[in-house]
């Protein structure tokens, strides 16, 4: 769809929201088009749904503008938007049958009898349930019902349909099923659609534009087109499909180091030498001969999938996922080629890689050898190395020496997982702290959006004293 031919009809613009000191949506901005079919996308917790709720006035933001056609529409209630509201739940009212559920809100605006029997009519053929006006809804399969509900947000003419996950109690099947019946629904009556998943495959099938948020921010806009095929970063690329993600090293435009093997690119701009994270589908990756191939390793394991093949391939240390209509035995090695432009690059999602933290010694004992300083309001001990008191050190610890505490008990506590992204040989999880972010390396693959304590392992530090020691001591030399 050619969204700048359409009119704005909804602008978030720099929209905070804080609940109970934390931050849920951290200033994001959002145009929304009329007649487009927009789905929200991310992990829970990282803000879709409050920011569907923003737009229906269910939720005031903090700081920032609702921007509706044109006026700001921020304390307008919900009631006084032309916006209407398809819950997972349906909300649908259990002694009323179908007629009467659909209707309800034609009277509440007390309309002619006939005009509403006219409205109603039409809307359920528009969801194909003509002939069930006096069915009760109890005894509606999950799919009639979601259409009700459907029917009885459209009938009353709204601008916008906010769908907050409403395919989410369906099974498998009928969920699919939906997703068509949707996308058409949308297409006949020409209405904007806001929907809000977490499931990737109902944002790429339905909609024009998918906006990717997590952790309170939007990581990307765009068609399901560039969502899949050009990722900004490891997150969008990790969540949006199947994915190999692989540390590289940029050489220079162009030429990329993966795996120990340089491979041309497309990819421009990111420097010399440049750390990166490097984007290749398993769709996308070539079976050859070994001699043939630009990187070669073990076929593992092959699962027939229908349509395709599925191999995981053991390169050195990491694991490759490939996709391919023809297959090959465990246990041989085979050849693997990408042609340049499949090869997608990005931006790492922090800028650095080791932990570091500089600090004041805060304690330190000779004798027994260890020492102390202040860490986001925790002390911290390292034993093993002494500094004097009032000592500046430079610690750092890389991404394997972070772990979390398996006995519930760590160096911080309640420390934020953002993100978590397998490379191949083992998980990126990038964690928030209340001052700070953190990269680890893990086997597990943990919960994003959730509390964590985490440990450092300061037996794999290098520490570095920043300032002349106090004249009363005598630190590490």
């Amino acid at each position: 769809m050619e969204q700048t031919s359409k009119k704005v009809i909804v602008s978030l613009k720099d929209i905070f929201v804080r609940f109970d000191g934390e931050v849920i949506l951290n200033h994001i901005n959002l145009d929304i088009h009329e007649k487009e079919f927009v789905t929200i996308l991310g992990p829970s917790g990282c803000g879709k749904t409050t920011t569907l709720r923003i737009i229906g006035g269910f939720v005031e933001p903090e700081s920032g503008d609702v921007i509706f056609d044109g006026n700001r529409i921020n304390g307008l209630p919900p009631h006084k938007r032309n916006v209407n509201t398809v819950f997972q739940k349906y909300s649908l009212f259990p002694h009323l049958n179908v007629y009467d559920n659909v209707a309800f809100g034609l009277k509440l605006k007390k309309l002619p009898k006939n005009e509403i029997k006219q409205k109603v009519t039409k809307m359920l053929a528009v969801v194909d349930l003509k002939g069930y006006e006096k069915r009760p809804v109890q005894k509606l399969s999950g799919g009639q019902q979601q259409r009700v509900a459907i029917a009885r947000a459209l009938v009353c003419d709204p601008d916008i349909i906010l769908l907050d996950e409403p395919l989410g109690a369906l099974d498998l099947k009928l969920r699919k099923d939906m997703q068509l019946e949707l996308k058409e629904i949308h297409k006949n009556t020409q209405k904007t659609f806001i929907y809000v998943t977490h499931d990737q495959e109902e944002a790429l099938t339905m909609s024009d534009r998918v906006v990717v948020m997590n952790n309170g921010v939007i990581e990307q806009t765009g068609t399901p087109e560039d969502i899949y095929n050009e990722p900004v970063n490891a997150f969008v690329a990790d969540f949006i499909g199947e994915a190999n993600i692989l540390n590289g090293i940029m050489i220079d435009d162009c030429r990329i180091r993966i795996l120990g093997k340089e491979l041309e690119c497309v990819d421009k701009g990111f420097g010399k030498n440049t750390p990166v994270d490097v984007v290749i589908r398993p769709e996308d990756i070539i079976i050859t001969p070994p001699d043939k191939g630009q990187l070669t390793g073990v076929v593992e394991k092959v699962t027939f999938k229908g349509v395709h093949y599925e191999m995981s391939i053991r390169c050195g240390r990491c694991e490759i996922l490939v996709h391919s209509t023809r297959s090959a035995e465990v246990g041989t090695t085979v050849g693997m080629s990408v042609v340049p432009f499949n090869i997608q690059i990005m931006n790492k999602l922090l800028p650095f890689y080791d932990n570091i933290i500089e600090t004041t010694v805060s304690y330190g004992s000779k004798e027994e050898k260890y020492f102390e300083f202040e860490l986001e309001k925790e002390t911290i001990k390292v034993y093993g190395h002494f500094f004097p008191e009032g000592t500046r050190v430079r610690i750092t610890l890389p991404p394997s020496a972070l772990s979390l505490a398996g006995d519930g008990t760590g160096d911080l506590q309640d420390v934020y997982i953002e993100s978590v992204v397998y490379k191949g040989e083992h998980n990126e999880i990038i964690l928030e702290s209340d001052e700070r972010k953190w990269l680890m390396l893990s086997d597990t693959d943990e919960q994003v959006a959730t509390y964590v304590p985490l440990s450092f392992d300061f037996t794999k530090a290098q520490f570095e004293v920043l300032d002349p020691e106090p004249q009363n001591g005598e630190g590490e030399k």
